[in-house]
């Protein structure tokens, strides 16, 4: 049976996984209340797990260092919960070879080479070549599908990530470039991107140590 994450937890995580975010964003991630989020987050303040900063007009929580150990104790204490780690290290290890792909396919949608200039910027005026990315997309995507499923059977928190990918490519196959990697909305680069940080922290691996980012 599936397990549903505590709040807390959630919204600590999600300081994790979106980043550099207002309370209301932070709530959104998992669906949480935002006024009980703003008390976890502010309960973490106080811990020194999370801290608030503003720049110009934005302002937001982000995550210490010892939030991210505690995140990562929270997560691993609910995976042995669950006795879910082989489960989720066997995901892990068939999401690299996917994630090599969506590497590619997002440096092919930014970089298109030319015989004077190997890292030239994509103009997207060769459809062929825009084509044959979100083609490979669509070719990810559906090898993401059973492992966000294998996922979600585990931890509802995982349940989604499939479906926002598969919105996101197509936004960008109806003409939308923006979705394939745009990094301020809910584009396919972020999505992955969101996906890949959750697995390594449930797993308590180093960014630095995985393959890919």
């Amino acid at each position: 049976m599936t397990r549903d994450s505590a709040p807390e937890l959630l919204a600590l995580h999600a300081v994790r996984i979106v980043g550099f975010a207002d309370t209301a964003a932070l709530a959104r991630r998992f669906a949480l209340d935002p006024a009980q989020t703003q008390e976890t987050l502010l309960d973490a303040e106080a811990r020194g797990w999370v801290g608030r900063a503003t720049f110009a007009d934005l302002s937001g929580w982000s995550l210490t260092e010892s939030g991210r150990a505690q995140d990562e104790r929270l997560l691993a204490a609910e995976l042995d919960a669950i006795g879910g780690h082989d489960e989720v290290r066997d995901v892990h290890r068939a999401f690299l070879p996917l994630n090599a792909r969506l590497q590619q396919a997002c440096t092919h949608w930014q970089l298109r080479a030319t015989a004077g200039d190997r890292l030239a910027p994509n103009d997207h005026t060769d459809a062929a070549w825009d084509d044959g990315v979100l083609d490979e997309l669509a070719t990810v995507e559906r090898g993401l599908a059973p492992l966000v499923d294998r996922l979600a059977r585990l931890l509802t928190r995982f349940d989604g990530y499939a479906a926002r990918f598969a919105r996101a490519r197509r936004r960008a196959r109806a003409g939308e470039g923006r979705w394939v990697d745009g990094t301020d909305i809910d584009s396919c680069h972020r999505v992955w991107f969101e996906l890949h940080e959750d697995l390594i922290a449930t797993l308590g691996i180093d960014r630095r140590a995985a393959l890919g980012t």
